[in-house]
């Protein structure tokens, strides 16, 4: 019981109704239909990203890529592809590339460069050339002069060998040797014979000879003599004979190589006098080179297949012949396949792989050469092998393209085909989240990414804003062939701006929540049968939104109601409180009022956080419960030692509990349970404060205003009721109509503080107090009471402690 008389605290007034919404005034609106009004042309309320984007898309330089940063919805995908779709000029010139085998080492194929349509044309005519080398080299070969002058060869050949062998025959012949021929196996040898009368005989024959008696054997073994030598004289005639094969061989390769290579630079020569550059020229002397060297397979006729063998084919990878300003490539799923190309593989008849320069196949990388390749980072990050990989292109300005395989632990396939020098601009979409982790992380990150375009969530409410939000209503309109809005309904869809960034003065630029109510309006206009949409209409469409997602929202209402939860709102209580938190995600949240408590009793355990010891208590929260420890001790223990234990609980709370927006109301019930004054519980408090009690903004505001209102209409307003919330907040008050109409009405009131003194004034109806000159707290005042109830506690455990000291002693 208090037996000093309270000093009435002086009267807070709530806020006035026009504080609580941003009504669009109507006058800024600038027709009374969207029929009057054009669409908008450009990007609203992006200045700052559009300058940083206009940067990098057109300094051309290293690293001058793009990271795109900011919330879903912002238009960022929209204004990238309106600013490179004005762009209608190359910065880098247009080139056709093409891969082509290499000849001298197959498993780097070669690449060749040439202008935009150059690429198509060159493949083309060297597909023809080629058609003609297949279909006119047998011809040039069987043509009469090159046959006459082969022969003539063969003929010169022939006599030079049958004069040799005639020389060796009349060398022989004196000693009764003759030269034949036996055959041996498949060929025919020439083999040196005995003369014996009108017959010729193997030197193995010569003792079935003497047996007949047309020889003695003394005649025999002269014979056997001779011919070792003859024998030896042979193998000379036979090795210089192969050695005159050799040489004529030659010669009449030589001759068709000739031929064929005037015949091939009659081809060849319209490819070499229009394709000038000198890998494209090294590479045609190389192919006819080619030919000449495997030039059998091209001179028989009899071959009916005209195919263009494959190593003479040209793989057109890049083709730019039908382009005229920059690609924008927007790489959706950007795989390490999609964004770098790959070597495909290729399976025979017999179950085997094989690749080969025709299987190389480009990805957007290469698709947007010249131009610009958009990507959304989070994709990028987690496809295997990407982001590792584009980022060695962009730094090193090359791409390598290779198979799958390089994931694997083998390769089956050893092609490397040359490097490409890349010209593009990589446009990275993602979050900040992402952009801080990457430019923490990777040291490169900043050098291949030196622009970054953010796009803001809000933009000031203005009057070119109305104007430009219903041009904008206008457009999808014309997009999408949506009914006309109507004055009201423009008005509703840009306050509706305004509540989705819970600020008066300012506007939501995620104008894909913008659309959703546009279109979802219509809807409800069209089920309604009107011609034109109307505020009802945009209201009806915003409610539907909410209750979409209201099912978590319903079900702790009725737990609320049914007394599960447990909420006061009418009475009073000591050291208890109704706080209020948010619950669900960042678009659809709601609040809700949950009860705080506070108990005390005398000690030195300071403050407890019950949240915090049951591990339940996010870093924020403790944070705040600390700042309120410290706030305790900046009023009311600078001289003296703080004697007390206090605890602070979420009642009913089962889950984790964060953020440092209920420490003011913490302190409020604190300071209940230490004066025993009790609280309106018809009022709800929200708002942190500072370790010198200012009370201090918080997010959420309208959703907890909202979220109370509705338990106290669900049980009937008294007029007692409201919201307590930190006068900072004031500006972020887009309240729903039913909540403004309550206050008009003077059922339910908001009132806004400063500091903790003017919130607990309201709670309780008693002044808070401020020190005189002396230094002390008027004692009718609520902080008079604290420093009473502090100096008790104090004394209490001053005399436990001497009484358990002198427990000992009986006098």
């Amino acid at each position: 019981m208090h037996s000093i008389p309270f000093r009435s605290a002086p009267l807070h007034q709530p806020l006035p109704i026009e504080k609580l919404r941003w009504h669009c005034p109507l006058n800024l609106i600038p027709a009374d239909t969207t029929e009057a009004v054009s669409p908008i042309e450009g990007i609203i309320g992006q200045d700052r990203a559009l300058q940083a984007l206009k940067l990098g898309v057109e300094l051309y330089g290293p690293g001058y890529n793009i990271f795109v940063s900011g919330l879903s919805g912002t238009g960022k995908a929209t204004t990238i592809k309106t600013i490179l779709e004005k762009i209608q000029s190359r910065q880098v010139e247009a080139r056709d590339l093409c891969y082509v085998h290499n000849f001298a080492d197959p498993d780097h194929p070669c690449l060749l460069t040439f202008k935009a349509g150059e690429g198509k044309r060159f493949k083309s005519d060297m597909d023809d050339t080629m058609r003609m080398v297949v279909e006119r080299m047998p011809v040039r070969y069987e043509d009469e002069d090159v046959q006459h002058k082969r022969q003539a060869l063969i003929d010169e050949f022939n006599r030079l060998e049958m004069e040799m062998f005639t020389e060796y025959e009349q060398r022989i012949a004196p000693d009764g040797f003759v030269l034949g021929r036996i055959e041996d196996g498949q060929t025919v040898q020439p083999e040196i014979l005995v003369k014996l009368g009108d017959k010729s005989v193997l030197i193995s024959d010569l003792p079935a000879a003497v047996e007949e008696g047309l020889l003695t054997e003394e005649e025999a073994g002269q014979y056997t003599e001779k011919y070792d030598e003859h024998k030896r004289a042979l193998r000379e005639v036979l090795r210089r004979g192969m050695k005159l094969s050799r040489e004529y061989r030659k010669k009449i390769l030589e001759h068709e190589r000739r031929e064929g290579a005037l015949h091939l630079l009659t081809l060849f020569q319209d490819l070499l006098d229009t394709y000038t550059d000198q890998n494209v020229q090294e590479y045609l002397n190389a192919v006819m080179e080619d030919i000449l060297e495997n030039y059998e397979q091209f001179r028989s006729q009899e071959n009916e297949d005209t195919e263009v063998p494959v190593e003479f084919e040209v793989n057109l990878l890049l083709d730019n012949s039908g382009t005229s300003c920059c690609p924008v490539i927007v790489e959706t799923v950007p795989t390490f396949r999609n964004l770098f190309g790959t070597i495909e593989r290729k399976q025979d008849a017999r179950g085997f792989y094989s690749s080969d320069f025709t299987s190389i196949k480009p990805g957007s990388l290469l698709q947007a050469d010249g131009g610009f390749l958009v990507i959304n980072a989070a994709d990028a990050l987690t496809e295997p092998g990407v982001w590792k990989s584009l980022q060695r292109v962009l730094l090193h300005r090359k791409l390598e393209i290779q198979s799958p395989e390089m994931f694997a632990q083998q390769s089956i396939s050893a092609m490397k085909p040359e490097a490409i020098d890349v010209n593009i601009k990589v446009i990275l979409i993602g979050n900040n989240d992402i952009y801080w982790a990457l430019s923490t992380m990777e040291r490169d990150f900043k050098k291949i990414f030196k622009i970054k375009a953010e796009f803001d969530y809000e933009m000031p409410n203005t009057d070119i804003a109305v104007k430009q939000y219903t041009a904008l209503i206008r457009k999808l309109v014309a997009d999408e062939g949506l009914r006309h809005f109507e004055k009201h309904a423009i008005a509703g869809i840009v306050e509706y701006g305004a509540r989705l960034v819970a600020h008066q003065r300012k506007l939501t630029t995620q104008f894909s929540e913008i659309a959703d109510i546009v279109r979802e309006a219509n809807y409800w206009c069209g089920q309604n049968g009107h011609t034109y949409v109307t505020a009802m209409h945009v209201d009806k469409a915003i409610e539907e939104t909410y209750n979409r997602h209201a099912l978590y929202e319903d079900k702790l209402q009725e737990m609320i109601e049914e007394e599960v939860l447990l909420i006061d709102i009418e009475g009073e209580r000591v050291g208890q409180i109704n706080g209020l938190a948010i619950h669900g995600g960042e678009r659809f949240a709601f609040g809700k009022p949950t009860r705080i408590t506070a108990s005390v009793s005398a000690g030195k355990s300071g403050i407890i956080n019950i949240e915090r010891e049951a591990r339940m208590s996010g870093s924020t929260h403790d944070k705040g419960v600390l700042i309120l420890s410290g706030f305790i001790l900046e009023q009311f223990a600078k001289e003296r030692p703080l004697s007390l234990t206090a605890s602070i609980s979420f009642e009913q709370s089962y889950s984790g509990i964060d953020g440092d927006s209920a420490s003011s109301t913490e302190a409020y019930a604190l300071l209940s349970a230490l004066t025993e004054l009790p609280i309106r519980q018809s009022i709800a408090v929200t708002g942190s404060i500072n370790q010198k009690g200012d009370i201090q903004p918080i997010g959420g505001v309208n959703q907890k205003i909202e979220g109370f209102y509705e338990v106290c209409e669900r049980r009937g307003l008294t007029g007692e009721q409201g919201v307590i919330i930190p006068i900072q907040n004031v500006d972020n008050l887009m309240l729903r109509g039913n909540v403004v109409d309550a206050v008009r009405e003077g059922r339910f009131h908001v009132w806004a503080v400063r500091n903790v003194c003017e919130g607990i004034e309201l709670l309780t109806g008693v002044e808070a107090g401020e020190r005189d000159v002396n230094g002390q707290y008027p004692p009718e005042t609520i902080f008079g009471m604290v420093e009473r109830r502090l100096q008790r506690l104090r004394e209490n455990v001053r005399e436990a402690e001497g009484g358990s000291t002198g427990s000992g002693s009986t006098g």
